[in-house]
């Protein structure tokens, strides 16, 4: 059976399927290098001297990420750990342009967080309608030669470099959309409450951790608008400190807007209620107060366990527990279905009064391309000689890429080493007029 959460947002496959749950992963992605741009000449019968006809770079690849409705795990990042979109093409003679790299489109599961992985800070968050993001520019094509002839340079032999491309690692975290968590400690009936309200069907049976991933589920209520549920696992004591699954479950806890804490009224397990129910809260507290404070709605469960008189007891005891901290409470039993349809309309009620504002983190961090990648050059002093060395791809490729034996060319390249701040970062370190600039083997003369 496939049960689709509404809106497309979630799809919950309970075909029988065994797929190991991942909800972390850490990615090295890159955007496409931009195309270099082409220097040739028209070679014409009867124009042995043609003009430049270099042709542009093609742009790198945009690195997109993108929703799939299908998708409910980040499992697939296990298996592949970079993801790399496609350079721009080169130039051509004849004024052609180089082909467009392709864009990556990376699909991941609504709900992933997406940050930039040595700082944590959140770069994008694929949830509700913000399904899909340009997480990384694809780099500029370089121009051709045939830009940069004037009527005193006629035929210029150089060309521009591609733009570089952005890279970075990012780590991906999937925090599960859904209106109001389950909580509780294991064995307590959540699973089995989740698959009597919702067409969800998790793993049910007498064990610790029988839920190895947070299931999600429509609740549908006659004549009105229903809400999604998640059963989040992994809650014990201790959770918010990493013991057990908790720590790696908690986060599907921070988009919920109301909270069931289930509790196991009976004391089949030899637990006391008033107990676990502290310890919960407890945790809950250390891993984000304001969680804690979100609205709880009660559900002492498996009451279909107890005697008359039993029930009575418990009823009074609980019951008064919770009217002194103002929580509603509700006895039910999740097998029989007692008491389960008042509990549900209570929390839609309490839903439709809580401010309709989704649970969407905001962005920290952003890649621009002189944060992303690294120095692109770096100048160090030679004291005892005078002489500046400066090194680095991007000045480097330049060098390489200008013909400096032209007064055009070498004017051409003086104005890149000013406009990306090398001659401030020399006279930084106390470049004066007549002291050597050593570049790639070459060595110049400073003058102002």
């Amino acid at each position: 059976m496939n049960v689709t959460i509404h809106s497309n947002r979630w799809i919950n496959k309970g075909n029988g399927e065994n797929i190991m749950f991942a909800d972390v992963a850490k990615i090295h992605i890159r955007s496409g290098r931009g195309g270099d741009g082409h220097v040739s000449f028209r070679r014409e019968l009867y124009v042995p001297n043609g003009g430049p006809d270099g042709g542009d770079g093609g742009k790198g690849g945009d690195l997109i990420f993108e929703v799939d409705p299908g998708l409910n795990t980040l499992y697939d990042f296990r298996h592949k750990r970079k993801y790399v979109a496609e350079d721009g093409y080169p130039g051509g003679k004849k004024r052609c342009h180089g082909k467009n790299g392709k864009d990556l489109v990376i699909k991941v599961p609504a709900g992933t967080i997406i940050k930039e992985a040595e700082s944590g800070k959140i770069m994008a968050d694929l949830s509700y309608e913000n399904n899909r993001v340009v997480l990384l520019k694809g780099g500029r094509g370089g121009q051709g030669n045939m830009h940069f002839a004037t009527s005193t340079m006629q035929a210029p032999k150089y060309a521009q470099p591609g733009q570089d491309a952005l890279e970075l690692d990012v780590i991906l975290e999937l925090k599960s959309i859904a209106d109001v968590g389950l909580i509780g400690f294991p064995n307590v009936g959540k699973s089995t409450f989740l698959s009597s309200v919702t067409a969800a069907r998790p793993k049910i049976a007498n064990y610790h951790f029988t839920t190895i991933d947070p299931n999600l589920g429509v609740v549908d209520l006659p004549q009105m608008d229903g809400f999604i549920l998640a059963d989040i696992p992994g809650l014990i004591e201790g959770a918010s400190e990493g013991v057990g699954l908790g720590h790696k479950f908690l986060k599907h806890i921070e988009r919920t807007r109301v909270l069931i804490h289930m509790l196991d009224a009976s004391s089949s397990e030899g637990r006391d209620p008033i107990h676990d129910y502290e310890v919960i809260t407890g945790e809950l507290k250390d891993y984000n107060e304001e969680i804690a404070q979100r609205p709880q709605v009660i559900a002492a469960n498996k009451i279909d366990c107890l005697s008359q008189d039993e029930q009575e007891e418990v009823k009074k005891r609980l019951g008064s527990y919770f009217e002194k901290k103002g929580i509603p409470i509700f006895f039910i039993s999740a097998i029989a279905k007692t008491g389960v349809q008042e509990l549900l309309y209570h929390v839609k009620s309490v839903l439709d009064q809580l401010p309709k504002e989704k649970i969407v983190f905001e962005t920290e961090y952003e890649a621009f391309r002189e944060e992303a990648k690294n120095t692109p050059y770096e100048v160090t002093l030679e004291e005892e000689e005078r002489i500046f060395h400066v090194s680095g791809m991007r000045v480097e490729k330049m060098l390489g890429y200008t013909n400096i034996e032209s007064e055009k060319g070498f004017e051409f390249f003086q104005k890149f080493m000013v406009e990306q701040g090398v001659i401030d970062r020399m006279k930084a370190l106390g470049l004066q007029e007549g002291d050597t600039v050593e570049i790639m083997g070459q060595l110049f003369d400073y003058y102002e």
